[in-house]
């Protein structure tokens, strides 16, 4: 405390002696406040007082209370507190100014040897710097008691020792200072012996053990004394050993050492094994009496693991490491006894040498976990102070940074220095500095130390995201499901954290049509919402936005162009002939055409693209298979061969449209060809007209093709009829008996009803093809009845339907004046007699005379 101001003294007079030299008078005020400063800064010291063994963040002091400043402006400037040492042992809150202890103190662990224990700290504050520094006495509190190294103390005494003798006691301990300290002995009564206290020049009391009364062993060989030492806290502590006295016959001579005092100086390198002292102590008696024996007493136990002694020769040789930093002197008894019991005792003092085997320490104060890559040159990085424990030109120290890094060392107040960037920083290039920083001391052998300061460099939004493709060209098949994923997009920012986060979406403004395509804002794959169609849309773009997390956010825009696939999802389309004509005879080809006369052209179209819409022409049916063909590609039709007389007047031809799609489409073309025998208004007349000269040339046909034909077709008419006969016989028969049995009695609305109930009894009229020498009898399957929906069931009966098809439904090789006859009709109620009841009075069955073919109820 006294040598802050001379030096700070010194300083400014020679200070002043410069500002006198340089003749300037301004430059002498600002000299003088400098001084003033240092003088003020190096007076400054707080000092505190606390007990030991304070639970930890206990109350030390108010540092702004102190200083006479605001909380504030302490936190304001960055107040912290550094302890000198290795452990940081107080903490400093800056918003209130509190000092508190970090952890429990314990003064005996922190000054062990010391009978006062004062810690010191400095207050830093930045802005501007400024230091101060403290000191905190910790209290020392009756927390240990005195304790004794030996449970039990064996002293030899003759019986020839005259009352009035001392004999040194082992002392007790009592790490514990001042009154709390050990203050008091006590022997348990007895008649031979009493306890003396005595005091040492470091102040500590020891015990001897006074003989009150002569000692007789043929009386008593033993005796068994209980010592208590006690200290003077509040309440006491005491420890207590046993005395065991072990009475001798006469030995009238004491070991004798040279000196009462040895001192000697040893290196703190020194191996073990080295001698240190030889303490050699005398004894002229002879025999056992004479043999001596050395031991350590009153020796702390710390010196005893660094040193060792000899039992038989009292040589003392280094046992363990010696440090000078830790203890810089030692202190030990040596006790001398011969074999009767006498003893002696010597004091051995061996001071510690300095030799330089510290290296520096660097002990990092404030590091900063990481700095803004905009940070300007010359930010404060870290903060760290330079120690070395060695003492003069060992302990001097220098340091600074290893490598080319943008950073520099620069000293502020004693071994405090500052680390601060040199140049700008870009996190892009590098994200992490490990500063190496090295101290060096200025010893006969250099020795030097390195820590590694690590420095996160934090990341600003200084990058837009980039894609990796200006156009992402992506392909999906038409008729797609909803939100089907069609490829994905990527962006990369060369920031990092919230900055490189990107997100992405499709651009547009608010209001705008919801476009087709969505992107997956953290994956960045692309959905194509709904269905499209290949013939609607063939390719869409959009703009995919692509933003970072920063703030203010950076973006980037790239293109995505979906393309649509066709798939064969239509058939073809016939244009001509129109599926909706009725008429079947749109195409008139005179009879004896040569082959390859063009008949028509069917012409189809397909919505598709590519080869589901290359299109195929096929006959698929026809009245005469090879008198007709169809052209692959071009649809046109033609005879295949000669138009003969033989052919039928009446041709029907479809035709097959087929794609290349897979699967392929189609779709059927119908074409009514007449085959006339030349071109006159016979084509425009009725189909009564064309039905009566068809059967007339079938007639003349028929009578041509000879009686043959005409037997032929009588036989086949037989056993048809015959067999239509029996089976409608047996059905009638089967029918009736089922009906006596259980017919149920039906409403008389049932028969004259009208909505969907025919009468129970039909003619039907069997028509034969006109002008056709093969012409083909039809018969319809008998049917069972069928009843109206809404009828309820007789008793005990099951109600079944059983209707049939349609049954005017005409073959392939149907009758073409049939054809041509339907759609003249005025009467459609036979043709949608789709459900035909078979009554119980039976079926006639009629040839019409007029050949009308179709099957008229009667």
């Amino acid at each position: 405390m006294v040598g802050a101001p001379q030096e700070g003294g010194w300083l400014f007079w020679r200070l002043l002696a410069c500002g006198r030299r340089s003749g300037g008078r301004q430059r002498q005020v600002l000299l003088f406040l400098v001084c003033v400063c240092v003088w003020q800064s190096g007076a400054e010291r707080l000092r505190y007082s606390v007990a030991e063994e304070m639970e930890r963040d206990s109350f030390v002091g108010n540092i702004a209370e102190e200083l006479g400043v605001a909380p504030s402006q302490l936190s304001a400037r960055k107040a912290r507190v550094v302890s000198e040492g290795k452990e940081q042992l107080f903490r400093l809150d800056p918003s209130s100014g509190v000092l508190t202890v970090k952890e429990s103190l314990d003064r005996e662990e922190i000054c062990p040897q010391s009978a006062t224990c004062t810690l010191y700290f400095k207050i830093f504050l930045e802005n501007p710097l400024q230091l101060m520094r403290g000191e905190v006495e910790v209290r020392d509190v009756n927390d240990n008691s005195p304790v004794f190294p030996v449970k039990e103390m064996v002293l030899e005494i003759p019986e020839t020792e005259s009352p009035g003798s001392r004999f040194l006691l082992e002392s007790a301990h009592d790490r514990d200072v001042g009154i709390n300290g050990l203050q008091n002995y006590s022997l348990e009564a007895n008649p031979h012996f009493s306890v003396a206290l005595g005091t040492k020049k470091d102040g500590k009391k020891y015990a001897e053990l006074v003989l009150e009364r002569h000692l007789d062993r043929e009386e008593q060989r033993e005796l068994n004394l209980l010592l208590t030492a006690s200290d003077g806290g509040s309440p006491p502590r005491s420890g207590t050993a046993r005395v065991r006295i072990v009475v001798l016959d006469a030995n009238d001579n004491k070991p004798v050492f040279g000196r009462d005092v040895y001192e000697v100086r040893v290196a703190e390198n020194s191996p073990p094994g080295q001698l240190v002292v030889r303490a050699v102590a005398t004894d002229p008696d002879e025999g056992s009496n004479g043999k001596v024996r050395y031991a350590f007493t009153e020796t702390p136990e710390e010196t005893r693991q660094l040193f060792e002694l000899d039992t038989e020769t009292g040589e003392i040789r280094v046992a363990g490491n010696l440090d000078f930093e830790e203890a810089k002197s030692h202190e030990m008894m040596v006790k001398a006894t011969d074999g009767g019991g006498l003893s002696t005792h010597c004091k051995v003092q061996v001071e510690v040498l300095d030799v330089n085997d510290n290296a520096p320490e660097i002990a990092v104060t404030s590091v900063s976990a990481s700095i803004p890559e905009d940070a300007p040159p010359r930010s404060v990085v870290a903060l760290l102070s330079v120690r070395d424990r060695d003492s003069g030109e060992n302990g001097r120290t220098e340091c600074w940074i290893d490598g080319d890094l943008p950073f520099s060392l620069t000293p502020t107040f004693e071994n405090y220095y500052e680390v601060r960037t040199t140049a700008a920083l870009d996190r892009e290039r590098r994200a992490e500095y490990n500063i190496s920083v090295r101290a060096r001391d200025w010893g006969r052998r250099r020795l030097s130390s390195r820590e590694v300061i690590s420095v996160q460099i934090s990341d600003v939004n200084d990058n837009p995201p980039e894609f990796s493709r200006e156009v992402y060209t992506l392909w999906v098949v038409e008729n797609n499901s909803p939100m089907v994923r069609v490829g994905s997009v990527s962006a990369r920012d060369a920031d990092a954290g919230s900055n490189a986060r990107v997100t992405y979406r499709v651009s547009g403004e608010e209001g705008e049509e919801r476009p087709c395509v969505s992107v997956n804002s953290a994956s960045g794959e692309v959905y194509v919402v709904r269905a499209l169609d290949y013939e609607e849309v063939r390719a869409l773009e959009v703009s995919v936005v692509a933003a970072d997390g920063g703030s203010p956010s950076l973006s980037a825009q790239a293109v995505v162009r979906v393309v649509v696939r066709d798939e064969n999802d239509n058939a073809p389309v016939v244009l001509h002939p129109s599926p909706e004509s009725r008429v079947w005879w749109g195409e008139v080809v005179p009879r004896g055409s040569p082959s390859g006369y063009l008949v028509g052209k069917v012409v189809a179209v397909d919505a598709d693209a590519g080869q589901n819409a290359w299109l195929s022409y096929e006959v698929w049916k026809a009245t005469e298979p090879g008198l007709f063909r169809v052209g692959l590609h071009s649809g046109e039709v033609r005879t295949a061969r000669a138009v003969s007389e033989r052919d039928a007047s009446r041709q029907r031809l479809v035709v097959l449209v087929r794609d290349r799609g897979q699967p392929p489409r189609s779709a059927t073309a119908t074409l009514g060809i007449a085959l006339v025998d030349g071109f006159s208004d016979a084509r425009w007349r009725g189909g009564e007209d064309e039905a009566a000269e068809a059967a007339a040339g079938s007639e003349s046909e028929s009578d041509s093709e000879g009686p043959l034909t005409l037997y032929l077709i009588a036989s086949l008419a037989c056993v048809s009829a015959l067999l239509v006969a029996t089976g409608v016989a047996a059905v009638v028969a089967k029918v009736r008996g089922a009906r006596a049995e259980s017919l149920p009695t039906f409403p008389a609305a049932v028969s004259e009803s009208t909505a969907g109930s025919l009468p129970r009894s039909y003619v039907y009229d069997i028509c034969f093809a006109g002008g056709s020498v093969n012409s083909e009898f039809r018969f319809l399957r008998p049917l069972l009845p069928c009843f109206p929906a809404g009828l309820p069931p007789g008793p005990g009966e099951q109600r079944s339907s059983v209707c049939s098809q349609e049954a005017t439904n005409l073959g392939e090789e149907g009758d073409w004046a049939a054809q041509a006859r339907a759609p003249l009709s005025e009467d459609p109620g036979p043709r949608a007699a789709g459900t035909a009841c078979a009554g119980n009075q039976g079926m006639e069955l009629n040839v019409s005379s007029d050949q009308n073919p179709w099957l008229t109820p009667q």
